[in-house]
């Protein structure tokens, strides 16, 4: 059992189970652990029922108060990961992109297109004043970075997946970008 001075505030310890048990008082703070509850001065049957509420309602958590001692029976929430939606980025002010003249539809069948591994933004170069990591016409190694995708505020790595010339680039820096579509193709 823990003990913490801490006047007029609620301490509280994570258990691993579904739910944690915190007995408050105006003096002291203690956190009991369920196999410990039967030696508090706490009803076990109390915590069990308040539980059982829990269980049986939407509540996440139960504050029980019975003259300075408060009982408070919580319920672990798993958060849920929420997407959030993708935003078109400003304009930067760069030259336009000149892709070659490769059909979107055409670039999906070829061999050397490099897809999208991920929803993302697309981004031809590390940073709005950096020069692009590759250019139409240019050869690249096999495992050389050719774009940046980022995905919930994570830059993942493009890399050349073969050794050859970019033939064409289908995406302009700071385009949204989905699952499997064709960014670049290397001949």
């Amino acid at each position: 059992m823990q003990q913490r001075r801490r006047p007029e505030q609620a301490g509280s310890i994570q258990q691993g189970g579904a739910s944690r048990l915190t007995i408050l008082s105006t003096k002291t703070t203690k956190t009991v652990k369920p196999a410990m509850a039967t030696k508090s001065p706490i009803d076990p049957e109390l915590v069990r029922e308040l539980a059982q509420l829990l269980n049986e309602t939407d509540l996440s958590e139960i504050e029980v108060e019975k003259g300075d001692l408060r009982v408070r029976v919580a319920r672990t929430i798993s958060a849920t990961v929420q997407v959030p939606v993708a935003a078109h980025a400003p304009a930067m002010a760069h030259a336009p992109v000149v892709t070659a003249p490769v059909e979107v539809k055409s670039a999906v069948a070829h061999p050397g297109t490099v897809p999208s591994p991920m929803v993302g933004t697309a981004y031809r170069r590390p940073s709005p004043e950096a020069k692009p990591f590759v250019e139409i016409g240019q050869e690249v190694k096999a495992g050389e970075r050719v774009l940046l995708v980022e995905a919930m505020k994570t830059f993942n790595d493009i890399v050349a997946p073969r050794a050859g010339k970019v033939t064409a680039i289908m995406v302009e820096d700071g385009q949204p970008v989905e699952y499997g579509e064709p960014l670049l193709v290397i001949e």
